[in-house]
């Protein structure tokens, strides 16, 4: 029986899809960054195109490279780009494409989820959603090897998300992923004084004033702050810019903001 692929959709737009100049562009922004701390055990980091959002994005997988042999599986959570959702939808893929190779989905997981009602599986919200394959290639460049937990959001409650994330949560060998873009389309001051607002409001576990016009994948992020909170969990900002710091004009920008969830210092 042949393996259900969910092929790559945006390779050739949002980031390369030659192999080794894909290689060469990520590991470009990893060698970029500084470790900053210890190694987090979640992460919210933006989704778009690399040449816009990839050195935000590296600020955080930098920080994972001390554990590349250690983590073995990536629990992903993103937003739901291009379909109407109610729920948080699993695929039915058994493996999902990059140019970098195939990575394996953890289906004995997915299966386990479909306990929870705000879980079930659907494919159209995976196949040309691209808030989940833009990381793939990072975290094939990150880790040795590692199967994937792939769940798109769609309108949920921060309880409903915690709920899913707790039952993921696992121990040092899983990595959770949260991947959201903060403000959209404004001008560049505008932009800088929203998203400074809004990454006040992540690094304070405020899920309860992040908004549809704050982050994208506020859904998601907001059940990882509502999961942070009940476990005492701390969340540090690593890279706040946008598009008009890094490859675009300032009229119009896209907010792109790196933190990462660590156990809080006593």
């Amino acid at each position: 029986m042949s393996a259900n692929i969910r092929k790559a959709a945006v390779a050739g737009m949002f980031y390369p899809d030659d192999p080794a100049q894909l290689r060469t562009m990520v590991d470009g922004f990893l060698k970029q960054v500084p470790v900053k701390g210890p190694a987090p055990k979640a992460i919210i980091v933006p989704h778009a195109g690399y040449q816009f959002s990839g050195p935000v994005a590296a600020t955080a997988y930098a920080q994972l490279a001390q554990l590349h042999d250690r983590i073995h599986r990536i629990v992903l959570l993103g937003p739901s780009h291009r379909v109407p959702l109610r729920g948080i939808a699993a695929p039915t893929s058994d493996f999902f494409e990059t140019p970098l190779g195939n990575v394996e989905v953890e289906q004995s997981t997915l299966a386990m989820l479909q306990s929870l009602p705000q879980v079930g599986y659907l494919d159209s919200p995976h196949r040309l959603e691209h808030s989940l394959e833009v990381h793939l290639p990072f975290l094939q460049s990150v880790f040795d090897r590692f199967t994937l937990v792939p769940l798109v959001v769609g309108e949920t409650s921060p309880e409903e998300v915690a709920e899913v994330l707790e039952t993921l949560w696992g121990g040092g060998e899983t990595l959770i992923v949260i991947s959201s873009d903060l403000s959209h389309y404004h001008s560049y001051p505008v932009a800088r004084e929203l998203d400074s607002n809004t990454t006040r409001n992540i690094e304070n576990l405020d899920y309860r004033h992040i908004g549809y016009d704050d982050a994208c994948g506020r859904n998601p992020v907001n059940g990882l702050l509502y999961l942070a909170q009940k476990r005492g969990l701390k969340v540090t900002t690593l890279d706040l810019r946008n598009s008009g710091d890094t490859a675009g004009p300032r009229d119009r920008v896209v907010g792109y903001g790196a933190y990462a969830v660590t156990e809080a210092l006593a």
